[in-house]
């Protein structure tokens, strides 16, 4: 079995649309135009947003930010992703899928890639979403810590 975690990507104008918004990818097959299979490293995090509509609008939108696994991991099971992945950060719903879009923008926005920063802060943003709150934001001070605390552990 391969240490990769696969992620079908499909979009058909106006009615799905399943992309990375983030995430490094190692390999990217395409399968016709318009699907694709791009596969992540054991480890590795990304955000997998999906969109799906009919002539009347939005019937639904979500976004996971997921860890890819090892091949002998035990793993939560997410559509189009094989052949799963821990998940840190699940929403449904617009509102909440473009507050989770501004928490990665504002992240970048201060220079940090978002596939580096500390899996426990995308459950801290799930976590505070799903009451209602307002995460807190993250920053170059928690950040670096996160760093020193991933070089220390094993």
């Amino acid at each position: 079995m391969s240490d990769l975690t696969y992620v079908e990507l499909l979009w058909l104008k106006k009615r799905i649309e399943n992309y990375i918004r983030f995430g490094k990818t190692v390999e990217n097959r395409i399968i016709d135009k318009s699907r694709r299979v791009v596969a992540f490293g054991a480890d590795s995090v990304f955000a997998f947003v999906r969109w799906t509509a009919n002539d009347f609008g939005t019937i639904a939108s979500r976004i996971d930010i997921l860890r890819a696994v090892c091949a002998s991991t035990r793993c939560s099971t997410v559509a189009y992703v094989r052949p799963g992945a821990n998940i840190l950060l699940t929403v449904i719903g617009w509102p909440n899928v473009e507050r989770v879009l501004q928490v990665i923008d504002a992240i970048e926005a201060i220079n940090i890639d978002a596939i580096d920063v500390s899996p426990e802060y995308w459950r801290h943003v799930h976590g505070r979403l799903a009451v209602r709150e307002s995460p807190r934001p993250y920053t170059r001070q928690r950040h670096e810590a996160w760093l020193l605390r991933r070089r220390i552990e094993p």
